[in-house]
């Protein structure tokens, strides 16, 4: 293997026979160094020597990015390593992995909150019901954005927006309490909801392979933490016996005869709103006297169709797939020219419960008509208070606490309830309209059933 002394005309004019696969030329300065060419290839410098008695080779680079005085300091390095007794392709896999490994640690270093948080939500999605995920957006909303029944209102930063541009490492203790004394003087309440999440998506980082070692599981969980957040306070709103009457009787003058039937069958069910709110059609068994919830616990619960409730239903129009449902909602054209119409003819444009229209084709938001139905009657009840008073109102009547446990979708307590007993609907069914006649006949609703089955009316 004859050697040359490298120079810059050697090494370019050095070319690659045609009918040869490689071609090499070797430096006589620095033991080991080669340049490489093949006849389409770019020529490269190449290391070659003995290790446990083989032949080993390693390319350095090519000749426009290293000099020649620097591949020949690179081939000596190798020399070295060889006479150490080290394989110099573990030491180039070795030195390729560190720095891969402190490329990552970099990137990972400078990964903001806002970043995971978005990988946080779309692995844990499928886990979620849509009012979980939808909390988990608005609290971290940049806000600035017109609102939708608002004209001229701008919507206001969810309080987790400000954590979302810090990197992921900054994210401790001092940084969540600082946080916590700022958004707590005007929104206590929507921090300690943030803090929960918060507490959920640190457990959840801090068991990712790759963010080990970069978050703090317990950063949210400090006690000053809980404190300067407050304790949430226990709400006492629901309707007593003697009120129910008043609330009726202004719940039921509602115009809006969906918003109006909801309210009811909220009161009567005891349910969730939201579960309430997302009752299908396909859901309502009018045959077996059914409804399927979606529930908080199981992913389903069967409640008892009872016969008020069944004729609330039955009278709602059926426009689409909700049973609660609600217009299309106006675009920016059908408005302009609803307004133009009614201008033509001297009228105003609808205004009020009726125009209000819902781009998911469901009711959305009934608690303005039913704070107004409350005001009117003298009443402070919000919608959750009609869970709470379903429950109460359950404690006049002779009826087991499991029964309307299991009707509202409230967990079941105690070993014998958890593991024995198991209610069918009838038996649901029994108890239910025996609360449901109770409650009407409190409220001073007359309600009768004429003979031919399901064909209800109030009288």
């Amino acid at each position: 293997m004859a050697k040359v002394a490298f120079t810059a005309g050697r090494i370019s004019g050095f070319m690659c026979p045609p009918e040869k696969a490689q071609a090499f030329l070797w430096d006589v300065t620095a033991p080991g160094l080669g340049l490489r060419v093949t006849p389409a290839g770019t020529p490269a410098y190449v290391f070659q020597g003995r290790y446990q008695e083989k032949t080993v080779r390693i390319t350095i680079g090519s000749p426009d990015t290293w000099s020649i005085p620097q591949a020949q300091e690179k081939a000596r390095q190798l020399q070295r390593v060889v006479d150490e007794g080290r394989d110099p392709r573990d030491v180039k896999r070795n030195a390729l992995a560190a720095a891969t490994a402190q490329a990552r640690a970099k990137k990972q270093d400078s990964l903001t909150v806002g970043e995971t948080w978005a990988r946080y939500l779309t692995e844990r999605r499928p886990h979620w019901g849509e009012r979980n995920y939808a909390d988990h957006l608005s609290l971290t909303h940049e806000g600035g954005q017109q609102r939708k029944r608002q004209p001229g209102a701008i919507t206001k930063a969810g309080p987790l927006s400000t954590l979302m541009p810090l990197r992921l490492v900054d994210l401790n203790a001092q940084t969540i309490e600082a946080w916590t004394a700022r958004e707590a003087r005007s929104r206590p309440a929507r921090v300690r909801l943030a803090l929960r999440l918060l507490k959920a998506f640190l457990r959840w980082a801090a068991s990712e392979p790759d963010l080990t070692g970069k978050v703090d599981a317990t950063a949210a969980s400090a006690k000053k933490i809980r404190e300067l957040a407050g304790r949430a306070k226990t709400k006492n709103d629901y309707l007593q016996r003697e009120q129910l009457s008043a609330w009726f009787t202004h719940v039921r003058q509602i115009p809006n005869p969906v918003i109006s039937a909801y309210l009811q069958c909220l009161l009567l069910t005891g349910a969730r709103r939201e579960e309430l709110a997302a009752l299908r059609w396909e859901d309502v068994n009018f045959q077996w006297r059914g409804i399927t919830l979606k529930d908080k616990i199981e992913s389903t619960r069967p409640v008892p169709l009872t016969p008020y409730v069944e004729h609330l239903i039955a009278g709602l129009p059926r426009r689409n797939e909700w049973v609660f449902s609600s217009a299309v909602a106006l675009d920016e054209g059908s408005a302009a020219r609803r307004k133009r119409y009614h201008a033509s003819k001297g009228t105003d444009a609808p205004t009020g419960p009726l125009a209000i229209r819902s781009a998911s084709g469901r009711i959305v938001e009934p608690s303005i008509a039913h704070r107004r139905a409350c005001a009117a009657a003298g009443l402070e009840l919000t919608l959750h208070g009609l869970r709470r008073s379903f429950a109460s109102l359950c404690e006049w009547l002779d009826i087991p606490g499991g029964i309307s446990a299991q009707i509202q979708g409230h967990a079941p307590q105690g070993v014998r309830e958890q593991n024995y007993i198991r209610r069918p609907l009838d038996l649901l069914r029994v108890h239910h309209e025996k609360i449901e006649a109770w409650i009407l006949e409190q409220a001073a609703v007359p309600f009768v059933a004429q003979a031919e089955p399901r064909k209800l009316r109030v009288v």
